[in-house]
């Protein structure tokens, strides 16, 4: 099985590193010296990674044959995939890799149906689960531990504990200011 584990970004420096964005949990398992990773597209791999190295919080690679600032730069923006063995599980217990959540069903903790995973987008902030429902329309869920209550890959659900106006347009107005007081 293919998972993309980082997207290449700009040049950096004039002796081919590149910047990148990275897209797993396990960067030090997937973007080490050595890893000989696919490419989307893919005309422009296999790439081999030559070395790593981290600067100014960002993860900087060069790949074998990448030795100047043009050769780096025309990597921008491709995706770079590893082939992972569908059988291996994250090392923590509460993490999951993208294919293990894709089609749960997704349920909240009262029973209510609310749809299935379709995608899963990966922000800066926080991951989201692209739901969607029954009636074809879509719904987006924070990945968050007081949304997401239980991932039951068992069952091949997802129990969610939505606050109001998440999964409906009934959102509660709440209100500090006491409604028969004057200032």
């Amino acid at each position: 099985m293919q998972l993309v584990v980082a997207r290449i970004g700009r040049a950096h420096g004039i002796k081919g590193e590149v910047t990148v964005e990275v897209r797993t949990d396990e960067p030090e398992l997937r973007l080490g010296p050595g890893a000989v990773l696919l490419t989307d597209p893919a005309s422009a791999g296999p790439l081999t990674i030559e070395t790593g190295r981290v600067h100014s919080g960002r993860l900087l690679l060069r790949f074998e044959g990448v030795r100047d600032r043009n050769g780096a730069e025309a990597l921008r923006n491709i995706l770079l995939i590893a082939e992972v063995d569908p059988s291996e599980l994250p090392e923590e217990d509460d993490e999951y890799y993208d294919h293990q959540l894709m089609d749960l069903d997704v349920v909240t903790a009262d029973g209510i149906e609310v749809g299935r995973i379709t995608e899963i987008s990966h922000l800066p902030s926080q991951d989201l689960f692209i739901v969607e429902r029954e009636d074809g329309s879509e719904v987006m869920i924070p990945f968050v531990e007081e949304i997401v209550a239980e991932i039951d890959l068992e069952n091949q659900r997802a129990v969610i504990t939505p606050p109001p106006g998440l999964i409906d347009d009934r959102a509660e107005i709440v209100s500090t200011r006491d409604d028969g007081a004057e200032s």
